[in-house]
C-alpha cells in the first residue's frame, strides 16, 4: 500500500469527507430497502439508482479508508533545514527573474492555483533534496526550466 503524505488539515478533510459518505450509505440502504418494498425490482428504477449510487459511494469510502490508513502526516516528518522536501515551502527565482514560491505536498492537497504542489509533479520532483542557493533545471511538461532556490522553509 503506497504512503499518503496529508497535512494534518487534509486528514481531518478526509475524515469529514468519510464520515459525509458513512452518512450517505445508511441513508442509501434505507432508499434500497423502501424501494425493494414496492415490488418488482426488474422495472424499478429507483432501486436501480440507489444500488448504482451505493456502489460509487462504497468505492469512495474505500479508497478514503485506504488512505486513511497509510497516511503519513507532513507536520511530523523530519525535513531538514534548508533542504528541499514534503512539508516545506520553496522560493525560486526562475529564469525570467520572476519569484514563485510553493508548498511541497501530497498528491490529495495539491492545489496549484492555491501555490501547493504535488511532490509527484515534475517541477517537485525535480527540487526534492536540493537545497538554498543552488540552481536547478528542471524538465517539466513544456520544456526544460532553470530555477534558482532563494529560500526553504517549514509549510505553515
Amino acid at each position: 500500500m503506497a504512503e499518503t503524505y496529508l497535512t494534518r488539515a487534509g486528514y481531518k478533510k478526509l475524515r469529514e469527507d468519510l464520515e459525509g459518505l458513512m452518512k450517505q450509505k445508511a441513508q442509501l440502504s434505507i432508499d434500497i430497502g423502501e424501494a425493494r418494498e414496492k415490488g418488482d425490482l426488474k422495472e424499478n428504477a429507483e432501486y436501480h439508482s440507489a444500488k448504482e449510487k451505493l456502489g460509487e459511494v462504497m468505492g469512495r469510502i474505500g479508497v478514503i479508508q485506504d488512505k486513511l490508513q497509510s497516511a503519513k502526516l507532513i507536520d511530523e516528518l523530519e525535513v531538514p533545514k534548508d533542504t528541499v522536501a514534503i512539508g516545506t515551502q520553496v522560493t525560486l527565482e526562475d529564469s525570467d527573474g520572476d519569484t514563485v514560491e510553493y508548498s511541497l505536498v501530497g498528491e490529495d492537497e495539491s492545489d496549484p492555483l492555491e501555490g501547493r504542489i504535488s511532490v509527484q509533479s515534475p517541477l517537485a520532483q525535480g527540487l526534492l533534496g536540493k537545497k538554498v542557493k543552488e540552481t536547478v533545471e528542471v524538465q517539466l511538461p513544456n520544456g526544460a526550466r532553470s530555477f534558482k532556490i532563494l529560500k526553504v522553509a517549514r509549510s505553515a
